[in-house]
């Protein structure tokens, strides 16, 4: 039965990097439509569809209530962390803190809540799935933690590549920014078992990202 899981958890992997891979490369839609219907339909349903195959429940992808409480505490804690980070680079890039990211036309409101939905699709199938299967079938949360991180920087480097076009420099920092992210987001995934805990800490991640930008 873990075997099985670990080959789906291959499985879907593949799927979404090259699915995401010629999305990227092949279409270019508003934000609105990529966000809100694209991305759940290429990562979650295929996730939710394993999901009913393994006849596990959704609790397996850590959708609960439970350890809200210190799901936030830690939220906020690593988000403010990512937060300095974020700061950090952004001056190294500009020479000084530069706030003039862009968000595009969208209000900050709007902006936000695309950022839960982006959250949701993403922090189910990678943390709530991929690295919980991959954890389950080797028996070591780090080395679960970065086969996942590795996983989850290659995913996010088309945008940066295709639709930014970072120089390679920045290209570097980007991949180590995402790299860090994901390696906390699974560290407290891991002590929470609440996939809302990953959640929290990529919205106060992607802030950075745009600054950073």
């Amino acid at each position: 039965m873990k075997l099985d899981k670990f080959k789906h958890t291959i499985a879907l992997y593949a799927f979404l990097l090259v699915a995401w891979g010629f999305y990227r490369l092949l279409f270019q839609f508003p934000e609105e439509i990529e966000i809100l219907i694209i991305k759940p339909l290429v990562w979650l349903v295929p996730t939710f569809y394993l999901v009913k195959k393994e006849k596990e429940k959704i609790q397996s992808l850590g959708v609960t209530t439970k350890n809200l409480f210190p799901t936030l505490y830690f939220a906020i804690f690593l988000g403010a962390v990512f937060l300095i980070e974020g700061l950090f680079v952004n001056y190294l890039k500009h020479g000084s803190l530069s706030f003039g990211a862009n968000i595009g036309s969208i209000p900050i409101l709007e902006a936000v809540f695309l950022s839960f939905a982006t959250a949701l699709s993403e922090e189910i199938t990678f943390r709530g799935f991929i690295f919980t299967r991959i954890w389950q079938n080797l028996k070591s949360e780090w080395t679960a933690n970065i086969l996942t991180s590795v996983g989850w920087t290659l995913i996010h480097l088309p945008i940066a590549v295709l639709d930014w076009k970072l120089a390679l420099s920045e290209l570097l920092i980007y991949s180590l920014l995402v790299m860090s992210f994901s390696l906390g987001a699974s560290f407290i995934f891991a002590r929470t078992r609440n996939v809302f805990a990953s959640v929290f800490l990529h919205v106060l991640w992607q802030w950075p990202i745009i600054l950073f930008r």
